[in-house]
């Protein structure tokens, strides 16, 4: 048997000193301990500040930067992230030697990071350089700094209890950076024995592909997944702060909800789609490739197994998951458009352009509607875009909300219309429903106030097997 490679996510690793009494120290004593590699992400929250808030856009230490290089607002910016820093680690580290060199980790690294802002903004204030040609090298630079930290603090606290642990940094602090990924991770880790000893590995890692361009905050789940590949790992374990259920139990009832315990990553890519991801899709290509199957645990259950993610097709039909996702419905209405080539292009060509994230589309022969994960500024912007590009269409702009049934077999469970059957029993109308020949998911368009109580009513008949109209409440 050869090593896991596992990660654990911010939310949880602002609780790592938890985990280090149940799931990574535990009852293990000896080489029972080791076998195992852990990816860390930063601290909850810490990222928000250094970047910027991932679902409300506030400003970030980055953001500020980017968005005025003659102000210095990113230093107070960068001054509440390396506080937060420090209030994360004292929080979790109880030996005063430790929090001394935590407190001295963070300053050397934040103060480093300051001075290559300003020299970018002194060297950009020539005519000949332009700031925005290094905002990709300045956000990976920026990234870098929480993983850095969790990972470091996270040594340290190992080691005060006696394990064996490394600090293994990735984000290229002061090294060369023009070596690929692979280079990156085979390097730092030569010489490591994780049979041995127990790798604390940062979640980004400083490359010439850039991370960051290709993935943005998926970044630490290509890294792990690219780790456990190189290292020939015999499982990778994602630990999360829940387990992966049939649906958000807040919304039906934690007494209703079941663990999937197996899936496969197919469903993983539907549930990526829909904005839930148990594994960023890159990452999971990577695993599956590789033939390293993936675990999704509860970190603050360590006995539980889990759910298995594999490439096996399901045992029989049956719904596994109900999940939502608010969008925006983008619609363009052209009499002229039958037999003309070019809409269709054209409108992707602009939702590429300005970042839009497409979930679903549907089209008939004079309309095309996109069902997209955006802000209303963004939408706005693209929106603006096509009245230039086709002046006679008519446009749309429509807050909406899907609720998605997903499985790796719905075939021969009419859950198309056993949803619109439930959906109707709650007084529900939805604005469209679809579903591929595939049968793996159905998708149901709503009005955004009616995600909650549908989600509800589909889990209830199609995962409960509750009667329409007989919801468990809530």
């Amino acid at each position: 048997m050869t090593h896991t490679v596992e990660k654990i996510g911010g939310t949880s690793m602002s609780r790592i000193d938890e985990l280090r009494d149940t799931l990574i120290v535990g009852s293990r004593e000896g080489s029972g301990l080791y076998g195992r590699i852990f990816v860390v992400s930063a601290f909850g929250g810490i990222t928000d500040l250094l970047l910027e808030h991932k679902k409300t856009g506030e400003p970030g230490a980055f953001a500020a930067f980017a968005n005025n290089d003659a102000d210095h607002g990113w230093h107070d910016r960068l001054d509440k992230a390396a506080a937060a820093m420090v209030a994360a680690h004292s929080r979790v580290l109880g030996h005063p030697a430790d929090i001394e060199r935590a407190d001295a980790f963070v300053q050397d690294r934040l103060h480093g990071a300051r001075g290559c802002l300003i020299d970018l903004q002194r060297l950009c204030s020539y005519g000949h350089f332009r700031l925005s040609e290094h905002m990709g090298q300045t956000r990976e630079l920026l990234s870098g700094l929480g993983e850095a930290h969790s990972a470091f603090v996270t040594t340290l606290m190992l080691q005060r209890a006696g394990v064996n642990a490394r600090f293994v940094d990735l984000s290229g602090w002061r090294d060369e950076g023009d070596v690929s990924l692979d280079e990156r991770i085979r390097a730092a880790m030569e010489g490591v024995d994780p049979m041995s000893e127990m790798p604390v590995v940062t979640g980004y890692a400083q490359c010439a592909e850039g991370l960051m361009g290709e993935y943005d905050r998926g970044y630490s789940e290509v890294t792990f997944s690219r780790l456990a590949a190189l290292t020939g790992a015999r499982e990778a374990i994602i630990h999360k702060e829940f387990h992966l259920s049939s649906a958000d139990p807040k919304l039906v009832g934690a007494g209703a909800v079941k663990k999937l315990g197996r899936t496969n990553y197919d469903v993983a890519d539907q549930l990526s789609n829909m904005g839930m991801e148990a594994i960023h899709p890159k990452a999971a290509k990577t695993l599956r490739q590789a033939e390293v199957p993936l675990r999704v645990t509860n970190a603050f259950e360590p006995h539980d197994p889990g759910t298995l993610i594999d490439d096996r097709p399901a045992e029989s039909p049956g719904v596994e998951i109900v999940t939502g996702l608010d969008l925006f419905a983008l619609e363009l209405f052209e009499q002229d458009m039958v037999g003309v080539k070019g809409y269709d292009s054209t409108i992707l060509e602009l939702l590429t352009r300005h970042g839009v994230r497409i979930v679903s589309k549907v089209s008939n022969a004079n309309t095309i509607t996109h069902y997209v994960d955006a802000s209303m500024k963004v939408m706005r912007r693209v929106e603006k875009d096509l009245r230039a590009r086709f002046p006679s269409a008519e446009l749309s702009l429509r807050a909406v909300a899907m609720a998605s049934v997903i499985g790796r077999d719905l075939s021969g469970l009419s859950v198309l219309s056993r949803g619109l059957l439930a959906l109707g029993a709650e007084g529900i109308e939805p604005i469209g429903a679809s579903q591929g020949p595939r049968k793996v998911d159905v998708q149901f368009v709503l009005d955004r106030e009616d995600i909650t109580p549908a989600i509800a009513a589909l889990h209830a008949a199609l995962v409960e097997g509750a009667e329409p109209g007989l919801r468990r409440a809530a």
